[in-house]
């Protein structure tokens, strides 16, 4: 798998002079392949998967406990492990959410009195799934949904169905539990999630008063509405006829869904609470965004425009972790150079090594991503980040170089994975396709979205408008290549 933004660059300089100017297209690529060798490094066959410092905690009382947070941030170590072609690595994490589902049947019966399983903001290898050191923020039950739409991605990149048959039971199990969590709105009728939070984050209570819970707060609803639908998927694959699934597709239908604002952006919770942090680090209201798949520019114009304006108001500035979401947030917006300014951003030098929880990340000397201090799920964020901006896929179909930033103005990768079971190679010029091939590993059907016309060599394709670009599609056959010709106006 190669990346090259930078043409012949000959990399005879040291790194953290490279760091003096984040603009640097070498130091891009770098700061992309350092992202692929931690995870190589940091999650194997027969090995833990990677938390919060990977192997590279220096102390014995770690930041964080060196643990696995899954509002987040075990979620984003694992972002690139498909598309950036490592696959492989991605073993550890799906024995982890499975060492979880027997205490978390615990939880769910003992915390809950509810029936299949379910895990909170933190875990480790011991299986802790109750809520986190503080009720405030540590009442996150959608843990293990999330962790649950990993593995279901996971496969919607392999198309694997021995590994679907796998997961199924997981998922179905975690799934029994948010049928008992979910509530009905007395006034809408519609079913929430809660007492819950959007994570990490606070606001002003009616009273004054600082509050953290609440029913139905965006994020909760856009991660269960994203994993019954994953589930509902899964069970119509593997036609399977468990009961829970009609009780699934139902109260899927029921969800109540995000709201926009009267001041335009997303709403974070159900009413429209003044945040006590305006520029909180968490965007977890985004979820719908990246990376789930709720909301496109195409499909949900007006929710793609209130996450713009959600993103415009959190600012450009943030932890480390927080600043590579927000890439791949601008990256699914369409807009390559706001993207690329968050990774300059993250790009940029931080000396600070204390614990700081709203600004200075950025990247130490040595790459590491400063949260600060230390916390490589910002790395991974970055290296996933910058796939977003060449390829995307979780539309269900191939779009080339969807988000490619003004800086970007030559270059080629090859190797990216995609969804369907792709792996995919550009080659551009002046900001257009000059050649690109598409090897089919699955032998699914292929939609390609360009910006130009283009044909597929020896294949009868058809092609249609959409929108400003151009959808391509056609059958393939597991193992083959196929070329793209790219049609001169």
């Amino acid at each position: 798998m190669q990346l090259n933004l930078s043409g012949r660059y000959q990399d005879n300089i040291q790194t953290d002079i490279l760091l003096e100017d984040p603009g640097n297209l070498h130091l891009q690529e770098l700061y992309f392949q350092f992202g692929r060798y931690l995870l190589i490094s940091s999650s194997r066959k027969g090995t833990l998967p990677a938390n919060l410092q990977g192997i590279w905690a220096n102390q014995i009382s770690t930041p964080w406990n060196c643990d696995y947070h899954i509002n987040i941030n075990m979620q984003m170590n694992y972002w690139p492990a498909d598309v950036a072609n490592l696959s492989e690595c991605f073993t550890p994490f799906t024995e982890l959410v499975e060492s979880l589902v027997q205490p978390g049947t615990n939880t769910a019966r003992i915390q809950y009195n509810a029936g299949g399983w379910c895990s909170q903001v933190i875990t480790n290898i011991w299986g802790y799934t109750s809520p986190g050191e503080g009720v405030g923020w540590g009442m996150y039950t959608v843990g293990g949904a999330w962790l649950c739409l990993q593995l279901w991605d996971h496969y919607t990149f392999t198309k694997d169905r021995k590994y679907l048959e796998r997961i199924y039971p997981v998922m179905l199990k975690s799934a029994r539990f948010f049928l008992d969590w979910l509530v009905q709105d007395p006034q809408s009728g519609k079913l929430v999630s809660g007492p819950s939070n959007s994570p990490e984050n606070h606001f002003f209570a009616p009273d004054g008063s600082v509050a953290s819970l609440t029913m139905g707060p965006s994020h909760d609803q856009q991660v269960i509405f994203h994993f019954f639908s994953s589930v509902s998927e899964a069970g119509a694959i593997l036609k399977n006829d468990d009961s829970l699934l009609y009780k699934i597709r139902e109260a899927l239908s029921n969800l109540e869904h995000p709201k926009i604002g009267s001041d335009g952006r997303l709403m974070e919770w159900r009413e429209e609470f003044k945040e006590q942090e305006p520029t909180h680090r968490h965007v977890s209201h985004l979820y719908a965004l990246y990376p789930g798949n709720q909301i496109t520019p195409s499909a949900t114009p007006e929710l793609a425009a209130a996450a713009r304006k959600t993103l415009e108001a959190r600012t450009d500035v943030g932890t480390g972790w927080s600043l590579a979401w927000k890439v791949n947030f601008w990256a699914r917006l369409l807009d390559g150079d706001r993207a690329h300014r968050l990774l300059t951003n993250l790009l940029n030098k931080t000396k600070s090594y204390k614990v700081q929880m709203s600004d200075e990340g950025g990247t130490y000397q040595n790459l590491f991503c400063g949260h600060p201090p230390f916390q490589i799920d910002g790395n991974f964020g970055a290296t996933a980040g910058i796939t977003e901006m060449l390829l995307q896929s979780h539309k269900g179909e191939l779009h080339l170089l969807p988000a490619l930033p003004t800086a970007w103005k030559n270059g080629s990768f090859s190797g990216f994975k995609a969804r369907g079971g792709f792996e995919v190679s550009i080659n551009w010029k002046d900001k257009i396709i000059t050649s690109a091939s598409v090897k089919s590993l699955s032998g699914n059907k292929c939609i390609i979205r360009t910006a130009i016309p283009i044909t597929i060599e020896g294949v009868k394709a058809q092609t249609k408008e959409s929108g400003k670009d151009y959808l391509t599609i056609f059958t393939t056959e597991a193992g083959k290549d196929y070329r793209i010709i790219v049609k001169t106006r």
